[in-house]
């Protein structure tokens, strides 16, 4: 498997399993307890930090279905106000955002990673990743955000993915399989199926994201809402490390970063 390095951050080939912790400075998010105001993300950052992540994920738009929408500038002024108190803080930062115009903004900043659910969908997007020379998150997409259903649709929308950064001269990135009720054409079985399928991802020999915290396939099963998930999401985390993730993208770092140690100790790998 090839790495993608993170500042200074191995993930994949031989490294340990890597952990992304989530600041939401989005108060429209379906995790509510998840929501970081832009003046907490320096604090919030460095408790992940303490808590076992290795870097964090921030974002300041809510992507889930049917969330409330907000403009461009309003993102925006979230990431610059979340940002501007993590430049020169040495964590390693990763910005969520799959509009160039904020991305635009966030460049402007002390960041590390780029991580775009589009995949890449946006030329206008792929050159600023391209010409910033920073590692990419990418997620599974054709012709929308998660628009692939089923593990054969996963699979060639990676491939796409694959394609985009080839085109544009990218060559560090973590391929994300898109677990998720992104659009209307998924269903809580198809997530299921991603998940218990996961090592067929594998395939690109890129290093493969989790990202399942929370989310509403775990809660379809189990009915709970958000704030009741934990549990299950621990159990799906744990089954897709076996299966081949090697970054883990988690609200709480250190049930997870737990996780991840009893794993590696498991598997042999510390």
């Amino acid at each position: 498997m090839r790495h993608c390095l993170v500042n200074k951050l191995v993930i994949g080939s031989e490294a340990p399993i890597s952990l992304m912790g989530v600041i939401n400075c989005s108060p429209e998010s379906f995790y509510s307890d998840s929501y970081v105001p832009t003046d907490a993300v320096y604090a919030k950052a460095v408790e992940m930090t303490e808590q076992g992540a290795d870097l964090v994920d921030i974002g300041a738009r809510s992507t889930a279905p049917h969330a409330q929408a907000i403009s461009g500038a309003e993102e925006a002024s979230r990431m610059e106000a979340a940002l501007t108190q993590m430049d020169g803080s040495g964590i390693p930062v990763s910005v969520d955002t799959l509009h160039p115009g904020v991305l635009e903004v966030c460049l402007r900043h002390d960041i590390h990673a780029i991580n775009d659910i589009s995949g890449l969908l946006s030329p206008v997007y792929a050159r600023l990743v391209a010409d910033s020379g920073l590692p990419a998150f990418l997620m599974a997409s054709q012709h929308q955000p998660g628009d692939a259903v089923g593990v054969g649709q996963t699979i060639a929308a990676l491939q796409a993915v694959v394609g985009r950064c080839e085109s544009f001269g990218i060559r560090e990135y973590v391929l994300d399989p898109g677990i998720g009720l992104w659009t209307p054409l998924r269903s809580p079985e198809n997530d299921w199926e991603l998940c218990q399928n996961f090592d067929r991802f594998s395939v690109f020999d890129r290093p493969l994201l989790a990202a399942v915290s929370r989310k509403s396939f775990i809660g379809n099963l189990i009915n709970r809402e958000p704030v009741d998930r934990l549990a299950g999401s621990l159990a799906v985390t744990l089954m897709l490390l076996q299966k081949g993730a090697r970054v883990v993208r988690a609200h709480d770092v250190p049930q997870t970063s737990d996780v991840i140690r009893v794993y590696q100790r498991m598997a042999g790998l510390q």
